[in-house]
Parts: C-alpha cells; structure tokens; sequence
C-alpha cells in the first residue's frame, strides 16, 4: 500500500470520526409520527396503556394482535342447534388513529354486540357500516389546532377539564337523538361545544364511540394528570372481560424508504446486502494491492519484404544484370523443381511438354522463357538490362 492510498484512509477515518462526535452530541429527534402500536415508545403510541391495560380496565384483558375481529369473534361463536351465542361475555375494545376494522369484522362486532355484550371503539374514523347502521356522521374540524379541551358529560363522573395535545377535531356532527347518550365533549378551535364521546344502544348490547384515541397514547397519559380522563373513558365499561383489538395501523404502513420495495422482497434483500459487501471487499483489496500498468509490446514487423527490395535496389544500382539474371533463373528453376517435381537438367521440348501440362500456361510461353534462359546461359548477350526485363517477364507469365 503506497502513501498516497494511506493518506486517502486517514482523511476518511477522520471524517467518520468528526461526523460521529458532532452527532453523538446531537439530541435525537422525537418522532410524532401516530403509530398506536404497542410496541413504540414514543409519544403517540400505546406502549404505557398496554402495560397499564390491567388497572385501567380492572378487568381481565385479552390482547387479540394475529387474527382479525371477525376471525377471533367468530372463533368463539357457538352455533350448536338451539344455542347460536358467544362463549364469551364482555367488551370488544378498539383504539385507533384510523380505521383498521374491516367490513366483514365490523359487521361481526355489530353482531357480537346484539348477543348482550359491549363496544368500546376510540378512533379518528369509524367503518361506515358502522356510521350508517347507528345513523351517525362524523366530521373533523381542519382548523390548525395544537391542543382540544375535553370533559365528561356526567359531573358524577368528573366535571375537570383536561387538555389533550392533537393536531385535529374529530366529533360526531348527527346523533340519533332517541337513542344516543352523549357521554363527553369537547371544545373546536372556535371554542365551540362538540360532541366526541357517546353511548348507542344496540339490540341487546351497547357501542361506546369515542373520537380521540389520542388520550390513550404515551404523551397524554403520561403528562401531569390526563391519566384521569382515560380512567373515566374506561369507566363506563361495563363487568366482563375485555377484548383489546391492539394490531395497530403501524403494523401495515408502507414504509417511506426509497428502497421499501427491496426490503419487502427477500431475495432482493439478500442480493443488496451481498453487493454492499462485496464492494467492501474490492475497497479493502483495491487498496492494499494496486495492480501495475502493463507496457503495450508491438510485435516484432516482417521485414522479409523491404529486405528483398534493398538487396534487389543495391543490385540494380551496382548495374550488375547478369548476376541479377542468373538469381532470377536460379530462383525459377528451384520453383519447377519443388512445386512441379521436373527434372531441369535440360531445358528442352520435353521439358516445354512436362511444364506445359502440369502448369497449364501458354506453351508458346514456356518456350519463349526456355529460349531466353538458354540463350543467356551459352553467354549471348545483347542489352544486359534489355534482357533482364524480357527474362522477368516471361517468369512473371508462367509463376502468376
């Protein structure tokens, strides 16, 4: 590892290092995300209620978190012949920001219900099976508010006013007047008298609804004395054992992550966590050993080529034709001898004959060549480059 690639860790360890000092020195953020799950600590979850369910009820609480309302209820249905009742008596209880009842279990609690037991159901939104069967409507007052002044309805019970911290005004806008008993209000933005907590009859049983789930959560019921309201919420449930629905909405929320699709995948999951490491892997050896810069080698050039044309130049230059020639007759005669097998001891017509059959060329060719390969060897001499044209030539018809 040379110096350069220590001088990059270093830098890099001493900017982890600053950046988890200055962090660490940081208060970490209070999350106010709603969740009203059970297992969060923080402010608008369930986590002090469910440890407090027991002395808040006093009754014995059954917590149902891996079925659904109307899987469980319907579980404990009896419906032998000339029985069709529940084994169990009490109170389905529900507390909720939204609503996380589906049709089908809210139409099994309305019916669980008419057998002579109870509802409690604290939520921001009701099913509408349930709004439109009790002929009730819910609003939500949209003016910013940071805080709801709520009171009980009954002196009897408690005439204190407390002050829950909520960001919106949900209250029941049309009751059944007949038939409801309104049990508690509040106080709007406007400062005005709304109905959030009321009693309906149904068949043989009762439905507690009550819009603001949020005095149940750690931040009210942990805050001076606004435990007290929720203990006179919880007072009007009747003897018998409590059904606590606690799967929270938290349980289904999409996540807010970019990678929320890869998380949810398992295989992806894997395949992200290999590639991290994997990269991890060529960082620490990329930095410990640098491979080297291989030199580029060209391949050594045939030069056979530029050899032939050199001599041939130094050749024609010394203007020794005849030495040119007799290479040029000797080059020729070794081709015959190796390509065609002939005998050229004596260039003669049967030699012509031989030469013209295996070649194929012109025979008048091959004796016009013969003639001048004689001539020059029985030292007949004309122009000794005239000749050397005409003999390359007459080589250059029958080779090609």
């Amino acid at each position: 590892m040379d110096n350069k690639v220590k001088i990059y860790i270093a830098i890099l360890v001493l900017i982890f290092g600053i950046t988890l000092l200055v962090d660490k020195g940081q208060p970490k953020p209070i999350d106010w995300t709603p969740t009203y799950s059970v297992d969060d600590k923080i402010p608008f979850a369930l986590y002090v209620f469910d440890h407090e369910a027991d002395a808040l009820f006093k009754q014995k609480v059954e917590r149902i978190s891996t079925q659904t309302p109307y899987e469980y209820l319907d579980s404990q249905y009896d419906a032998r012949e000339n029985v069709e009742t529940y084994r169990i008596k009490g109170t389905f209880v529900n507390i909720s920001e939204a609503n996380n009842i589906d049709e089908q279990s809210m139409k099994e609690i309305l019916y669980f219900v008419s057998h002579g037991n109870n509802a409690f159901l604290s939520m921001r939104a009701f099913p509408k099976v349930l709004l439109d069967s009790l002929k009730i409507e819910l609003k939500t007052d949209f003016m910013p508010i940071d805080s709801v002044s709520v009171w009980m309805a009954n002196k009897k019970v408690s005439s204190k006013k407390h002050i829950l911290n909520t960001g919106l005004s949900d209250y029941f806008s049309k009751i059944d007047t007949l038939n409801t008993t309104v049990l508690g209000y509040q106080n709007s933005a406007k400062n005005k008298k709304q109905i959030n907590f009321i009693e309906v009859p149904y068949k043989n049983g009762y439905l507690y609804l009550h819009t603001q789930p949020v005095a149940f959560t750690n931040y009210n019921l942990l805050k001076k004395d606004h435990y007290q309201y929720t203990e006179n919420l919880v007072s009007y449930i009747s003897k018998g054992n409590v059904y606590w629905y606690n799967k929270s909405f938290n349980d289904q929320r999409i996540s807010s992550s970019p990678l929320r699709y890869i998380w949810s995948q398992p295989a992806l999951k894997s395949a992200w966590y290999l590639g991290l490491i994997g990269i991890l892997i060529f960082m620490i050896f990329n930095a410990k050993r640098k491979q080297r810069i291989v030199p580029i080698i060209k391949p050594l050039q045939n030069s056979t080529v530029e050899f032939t044309k050199t001599v041939g130049n130094l050749y024609y230059q010394e203007g020794d034709h005849t030495n040119i020639i007799d290479k040029k007759i000797i080059y020729f005669l070794e081709k015959i001898r190796t390509d065609y097998l002939l005998d050229t001891t004596k260039l003669d017509d049967d030699f012509i004959t031989k030469l013209h059959y295996k070649t194929g060329k012109d025979e008048n060719d091959i004796r016009d060549l013969v003639r001048l390969i004689n001539d020059h060897r029985n030292s007949y001499h004309g122009s000794l480059e005239e000749d050397l044209l005409k003999i390359n030539t007459a080589i250059e018809k029958i080779l090609h």
